[in-house]
């Protein structure tokens, strides 16, 4: 669909593009760029450049006011010493400002401690100097003659310079002497006035741009404007417009995909730009990489779409549309304004003006000035107001004003009418008029209210108009907004106006006391306000106003509020809302989620589906996988949207089918998890009939995948990168073996190639190209599993501190603005650094203080701050302990474990940006040296730390400790943290990366010792554990020995703990039945009225003793559980949940159980003696029903039973004697956990739990619900099992039958590299490549073809 784009223009533009990007200045117009900015400007200047608001005396001039100077009375000091005074400097012409020095007045008590500094290019409309989002307040001087000098790190353009005393000497007053630094600047200007554009023609009618830099600076007091825009015939086009005083660019290089509306690309910056102050724009394009910036802040994007070039035709326009464009640019004003210094890819567009090589046919009056607008801001703060003079006892009240604000609320204006008052107020957003009229004993009241979202920093406009029985109110001259009363009201106008505040009593109080933001164009009585003759004093009164300034700042711009977060703001400070963002914190910046399916199970989370976000603060957001917690091993799955077995048909190598894979997280967040991982696997498979895979090693493949990064992989699974085959071909079991895949036999019959793709470097799979089904009866079926991987590395990144010196070091820490660190910790030290990082004052730092506090300190140019928790036991105890800190803009925060908390407001006013420069240093402070130890100062930290995190990037410590003395990769001793989450007598097993539990003791399973294990028992089914095993007939000597060693439990036992669980519906029954090689048994069945009995007979009494445990019908086929416990003659028994019950041995009972034989489950099937009793009501048919989670001193019989089962079916053809199990079963036990005891605790709500994913919103790019199911329907699972069951059975028949006819022996060989240790094969994939001979045999395989 578009043109070819020549390979060669990259290595030809590559160089001049590396050199723009490196070099491009013309921003700065004719700014110097080989000296440096340092002159003074304000010594050369004569007396008159210097003025004042007022004089002490005449040897007080202003014109005394330079630095070092001694003339005069040795500088400037005001008739008062207040804050309405000001020194001015007018330098003659626009110059570079880069800093700023005072001093106070020569061998005097007069000195300035802190001051503002504002600037203009006319003397009119200032603006103050900002820094760190504030309006700067500059320290100044504590003496009259050492001098303070001042870098301005926001450097300015400006003829006029004005200091502002804040604060200044208490034994004195207002005292100064200042000078500026700075160089000169030249510009070329043009004026435009909103009808004329300026026309850049190309010299080519079509132009095919790479790569763009345009930069330029621009002023206006209007919100809205095109500043440029060049389009292209076939979609492409740039534009750079003014939208509601924000900056707005829209690029679009083209799509090949329905049309160009993909390629679309629209990025906003900056706000209140109608400020009539200028600002420099540069927009740097390469390819689909732009940089754009605005007043030095600077987003970086890519563009949407699949080209590069950006296509125009004929021209590029500047300050408008061209009047030959499409209607895109109907509706669009044209920019009316000034700007300078315009450079488009080298040419300066304002100089070709000038010189009139360009088209400027559309200006009426071109101008190469600045027209400088005649508005009057007045700017009011929380104790402001502006006093008007109007007509007095007048019927008619107009006024009109322009106002900008950021709050809801506050007052406009207010004025004591001759018999009431005049309210106009801003509330919740809306310009509210209360009018109150009390006239010979009759009341009148007239509320008008319009207009919504007014404090949204922008100007708006009001119109008032009342007189007998009419008011009307008008917001932004829109007739819509018009609001009209005709109640009876009668006025007379008192005289007095009172703007932006009012805080005189009077008898019906205005419902706001004052106004924080700006207004402009006042009119009183239809006449425009004399805000000069204000300024002058001759004319109204205020309080603490700044005049002929507007001081608003755009607290949200730039943006805070990290990952969507939505910015609120009033005049003094900005919150964030970080609902539905996954992120927490002032600034939305830490995660709610764990990085890991890893760190859920340390959590001691069960399996389930979880949010996850591998990079915390990061740019990725969080995301849902499922987590498998197996007993060894974690499992993150990400799913696909790809049904199994897709049918592909229709493709051939001319034209192939692209299978697309989308997965539940985007390529980003999937590289995470598997960067991470210690392992991946994905399963592909391919059926096929006559459809070619791959064909041959050195020809095309008909069939290849695209993995991460968009690179073609010709291996499929089983086999590996750079071996064009498939499994079979690698295991050399083939169908044919001609070919290295199944279906490169291209045969009629149904042939699969399938496997495991593991290099996780590769994966996961995002598009399969098929290219061998068009043929008549080709068809092939795909099928690509989810991604699973296992592990997390970053999780158990750990470096082990052995000496107080050792220390590891990592590159400088960049968190200006905002910064987090996450760690965990442990030792048995009482204090030491955990990190520092210093800058020139800057640092940060995070140490153990003592054995139960932890500190936060850092210093961000405002003085140290210092944040301690202090935690209620020790933290030296050799467990691990999680360590979280986060700075910024708008707080500190310091939590430890997740449980101890402490925070810190950021100062309203102040430094904001971190500044370092040092390397990071763990493990020990940045500052200290062999003097600082031998002195005993700070020491360094001792023992582990792990999975240190800083502003979402996981640090290697690992990778680093391995070449650093004095630290150790890793770190052991898991357990004493985790150790408490195995649980039910699960061991913990420490893991160089971890741990695990160890249920091979118990009656349970899982990765917790959480699952209870149990079985269907069916009539005649019996589990039996011996309790003296015998050596197996034909079991040697030695074998015998062992196995008389391994015999673990006592032969006579004077004590019993006994736990299990049971549903049935049959009664009598046996559950447990224990035997001894005497008369001693112990015994517990279910009676014939389903009641619980336990028979217990040590000898002594002529009868066995029995327990009566409840008379409840307990074969009701519910779970019921059971806790026994004897010792001596003390039994103790708990049915349920009940209390437990106390039961005493008779004193002629014996209180041993001697040589205990045989435990039974289900039924007794013993040689020795028996309880006649048991057999005769109890025994037969047997038990039926579940058992589950069955434990007797210690040893779990059932499931031993059931692993020893499982163990017998994986090699039944092992031959070797050994040891005969003690567990075995007879009948027919299927492992289930039906009989598995009720749940008591109620699980975490979702409402509670931040992790569970019920009635969750979270949006996937496609149908989830196909990839996972929620359930499926009970009735229909049962039925499809049954019948299921009976196919497998008459399948099963068969096969044995056709094996038994048909035999037919195959052997398959396998090979080996051989070679010596130092030519050995580098992997297993280079030891197939390079055998020699690959038909050699070295062992052959027997199997079984139908």
């Amino acid at each position: 669909m578009r043109r070819h784009r020549p390979a060669q223009e990259l290595t030809l533009l590559l160089p001049v593009v590396l050199w723009i990007f490196c070099h491009v200045s013309g921003v700065h117009g004719a700014l110097p760029t080989t000296q440096k900015c340092d002159e003074a400007l304000a010594s050369p200047l004569p007396h008159t450049a210097f003025t004042s608001s007022s004089v002490f005396s005449s040897g007080y001039a202003p014109g005394y006011a330079k630095l070092n100077r001694r003339g005069g009375a040795g500088g400037w000091s005001p008739l008062d010493s207040d804050h309405y005074q000001w020194l001015q400097v007018d330098l003659g012409s626009r110059k570079q400002v880069s800093a700023i020095a005072t001093q106070g007045r020569y061998s005097s008590s007069d000195w300035t401690t802190q001051y503002r500094l504002l600037y203009s290019d006319t003397g009119r409309n200032w603006k103050p100097y900002h820094q760190d989002g504030n309006i700067w307040a500059f320290s100044g001087n504590s003496n009259s003659e050492s001098a303070v000098r001042h870098e301005l790190q926001q450097g300015i353009v400006a003829r006029f310079l004005r200091l502002i005393p804040l604060e200044w000497s208490e034994e004195g007053r207002i005292g100064l002497r200042i000078e500026v630094y700075g160089c000169s600047y030249w510009a070329d200007i043009i004026n435009f006035d909103g009808q004329g554009v300026i026309s850049y023609r190309f010299k080519v009618k079509k132009m095919k741009i790479i790569k763009d830099v345009i930069a330029l600076r621009f002023k206006t007091s209007e919100s809205e404007g095109v500043i440029l825009h060049g389009e292209g015939q076939q979609g492409d086009y740039i534009t750079l417009e003014l939208r509601k005083a924000k900056l707005l660019l829209q690029i679009n290089l083209g799509s090949n995909q329905y049309g160009s509306i993909l390629g679309h690309t629209s990025v906003t910056t900056g706000s209140l730009l109608d400020d009539n102050h200028w600002h420099s724009v540069v927009i740097e394009r390469y390819r689909r990489n732009v940089n754009f910036t605005l007043d030095r802040h600077t987003q970086h994007f890519r563009t949407n779409g699949e080209f590069d070039h950006l296509d125009l035709d004929y021209e590029l326009s500047f300050g408008g549309m061209p009047y030959s464009g499409k209607p895109v640019g109907i509706g669009r004003k044209n920019f009316k304004g000034c700007m300078e210094s315009i450079n488009y890819n080298g040419d300066n567009i304002t100089d070709l003006a000038r010189r009139k090589k360009l088209d400027t046919s559309s200006f009426r009056n071109l101008s190469f000035t600045c027209a400088e607008t005649h508005t009057f801001p007045v700017f009011f703060n929380a104790t402001s107001f502006l006093q008007l003079p109007g007509r007095a006892n007048h019927n008619t009240v107009s006024v009109g004003f322009q106002f900008r604000t950021w709050n809801p609320h506050g007052l406009l204006l207010f004025s004591n009418l001759d018999d009431g008052t005049l309210e106009i107020s801003l509330e919740d957003g809306k310009v509210a008029v209360h009018i109150n009229v009390t006239k010979a004993a009759k009341s009148y009241r007239v509320d008008l209210s319009s207009g919504s979202g007014l404090n949204d920093g922008q100007w708006h406009a009001i119109r008032l108009v009342a007189k007998e029985n009419f008011a009307m109110l008008t917001i932004d001259g829109e007739e819509v907004s018009a609001v009209r009363s005709v109640s009876p009201l009668s006025i007379t106008t008192g005289g007095t106006y009172h703007l932006g505040g009012y805080f005189l009593q009077t008898l019906f109080p205005p419902t706001q006391r004052s106004f924080q933001g700006c207004m402009q164009a006042v009119l009183v009585d239809d006449q425009p306000a004399d805000l000069h003759a204000v300024e002058k004093g001759t004319v109204g009164a205020f309080e603490n106003v700044s005049l002929d300034m507007c001081a608003i700042i755009d607290r949200c711009m730039p943006n805070h509020c990290e990952h969507g977060g939505r910015c609120k703001q009033t005049w003094d400070s900005f919150s964030c809302t970080c609902d539905g963002t996954g992120y927490t914190g002032a600034t939305c910046h830490t995660s709610i989620y764990e990085p890991s399916c890893e760190a859920y199970k340390h959590l001691g989370k069960s399996s389930d589906a979880y949010w996850i976000d591998p990079d915390g603060s990061g740019p990725l957001g969080p995301f849902k996988v499922n987590c498998n917690m197996t007993e060894d091993k974690v499992w993150t799955t990400v799913m696909n949207n790809l049904p199994p077995k897709t049918i592909v048909t229709g493709s051939s190598r001319n034209r192939r089918t692209v299978l697309q894979v989308n997965y539940s997280a985007s390529m980003d967040q999937v590289t995470a998890i598997t960067t991470s991982a210690e392992y991946c696997e994905q399963q592909i498979a391919y059926s096929c009939r006559m459809s070619r895979l791959l064909n041959t090693p050195d020809g095309t493949p008909y069939t290849w995948w695209v993995g991460r990064g968009n690179e073609k992989h010709f291996y499929w699974g089983g086999s590996g990168p750079g071996i064009q085959k498939c499994a079979c071909g690698i295991d050399r079991n083939c169908t044919d073996p001609k070919y290295d895949c199944n279906c490169d036999a291209d045969v009629k019959q149904w042939r699969e190639d399938s496997g495991l793709l593991v290099y996780q470097e590769h994966l996961p799979v995002s598009q399969v190209v098929v290219g061998d089904t068009n043929r008549s009866g080709s068809e092939a079926k795909l099928t690509v599993g989810p991604l699973r991987c296992q592990g997390d590395n970053n999780y158990w990144n750990a470096a082990s501190f052995t000496t107080p010196s050792s220390y590891l070091h990592f590159a400088t820490f960049h968190g200006e603005t905002s910064a987090d660190i996450s760690f965990y910790f442990k030792t048995s030290a009482a204090y030491g650094v955990f990190l520092e990082n210093l800058g020139n004052t800057d640092f940060i730092r995070l140490e153990l203080k003592s054995p139960k506090v932890v500190s936060f300190s850092f210093d961000v140019g405002n003085g140290p701050v210092e944040l301690i928790v202090h935690s209620a036991t020790s933290l030296n105890d050799d467990q691990w302990h999680r360590v979280m800190a986060e700075r910024n803009v708008k707080e500190a925060v310091l939590q430890l474990d997740q449980t101890y908390r402490t925070s810190r407001l950021a100062p309203a006013q102040g430094h904001t940006r971190l500044e370092l420069f040092s390397q990071l240093y763990v493990g020990k402070p940045a500052s200290l040296t062999c003097q600082d130890s031998a002195a005993g100062g700070q020491r360094g930290f001792l023992g582990c730390i792990r999975a240190l995190r800083m502003n979402g990037i996981t640090l290697d410590l690992e990778e680093r400790a391995k070449v650093t003395p004095g630290v150790k990769p890793g770190c052991q001793g898991h357990c004493n943290s985790f150790g408490m989450y195995c649980r039910n007598g699960g061991k913990c097993v420490e893991r160089y990366n971890g741990y695990l539990c160890d249920c091979t003791a118990t009656a349970y399973d899982g990765p917790f010792c959480t699952r209870d294990v149990g079985g269907f028992f069916e009539a005649g089914t019996l589990v039996k554990y011996n309790f003296l095993p015998e050596a197996i007939a034909g079991a040697s000597k030695d074998t015998k020995v062992l196995t008389h060693q391994l015999t673990p439990h006592e032969v006579n036992l004077t004590k019993e703990e006994v736990a299990f669980s049971f549903s049935t519906s049959s009664a009598p029954a046996v559950l447990m039945y224990v035997s001894s090689k005497t008369q001693d048994y112990l015994a517990v069945v279910l009676r014939q009225n389903g009641s619980l009995q336990v028979r217990y007979n040590l000898g002594g009494l002529r009868e066995p003793f029995t327990i009566d445990v409840d008379q409840r019908n307990l074969a009701n086929g519910q779970p019921h559980s059971i806790n026994m416990s004897r010792h001596d003659r003390r039994i103790t028994i708990q049915l349920d949940h009940y209390p437990a019950v106390s039961y005493n041995l008779p004193e002629a009972s014996d209180t041993q159980f001697n040589l205990v034989k045989t435990l039974f489950l289900g039924k007794v099937y013993e040689t020795g003696h028996i309880d006649p009793v048991i057999i005769e009501r109890y025994n037969t048919p047997g038990f039926i029903g579940c058992l589950s989670r069955v434990e007797f001193n210690g040893i779990a019989p059932l499931k031993s039973a059931l692993r020893t089962a499982v163990k017998s079916q994986a090699t039944p053809t092992e031959k070797q004697p050994a040891a005969a199990s003690p567990a075995s079963y007879q009948g027919k036990l299927v492992e289930s956990n039906c009989g598995a005891s009720p749940l008591t605790i109620p699980p975490m709500s979702a409402a509670t739990d931040p992790w569970h994913l019920d009635k969750t919103d979270a949006v996937f790019p496609f149908n989830e619900e196909r990839v996972i199911p929620d359930g499926v329907n009970r009735d229909s699972a049962i039925i499809g099992g049954i019948i299921a069951v009976v196919i497998f059975t008459i399948l099963c028949t068969l096969v044995f039958l056709i094996r038994y006819m048909f035999r037919h022996k195959g052997t398959y060989h396998t090979n080996e590299a051989k070679a010596s240790g130092e030519s050995a094969a580098e992997s297993a994939d280079t030891a197939i490549i390079g055998t020699d001979n690959p038909e050699t045999i070295d062992e052959s395989k027997k199997e079984w073809f139908i």
